[in-house]
This record gives C-alpha cells, structure tokens and sequence, in this order.
C-alpha cells in the first residue's frame, strides 16, 4: 500500500512538473485560476451542504 501511494505522489510530482514547464511564464496564472475553481467549488459545496441543512431544521422544527 506504501508503495502504491508513493508511486502516485511520484506521479503527481511529474506531472506537475511537466505543466511547469509547458506553461513557462504563464504558470502563476494558470496556478491562480485551478486555486481559484477549487475554491469556488469547495465553497459552493460547502454553502449547499449549510443550506440542506438549514432546511432539515426548519423541517423538524415544523413537527
């Protein structure tokens, strides 16, 4: 299993450094808009994970 998992930490370790080259200058924003898409999915996941919430207790709170 350990091997198996560094095998993909290696992985993505080339990969990443593959991108770093091929973008050349234009790799500080590329970098910014895959952090920024991350953080409006992880946002919005988070915003609908409150709002479903929310509703269950207004639900219970009707009975």
């Amino acid at each position: 299993m350990l091997l198996l998992r560094l095998a993909g930490l290696a992985l993505t370790l080339v990969v990443a450094l593959l991108f770093a080259v091929f973008v050349g200058d234009q790799g500080p924003w590329y970098f910014a808009w895959v952090i920024g898409t991350v953080m409006i999915i992880l946002v919005s996941g988070a915003g609908a994970v409150l709002f479903d919430a929310q509703m269950d207790s207004s639900q219970d709170r009707e009975v």
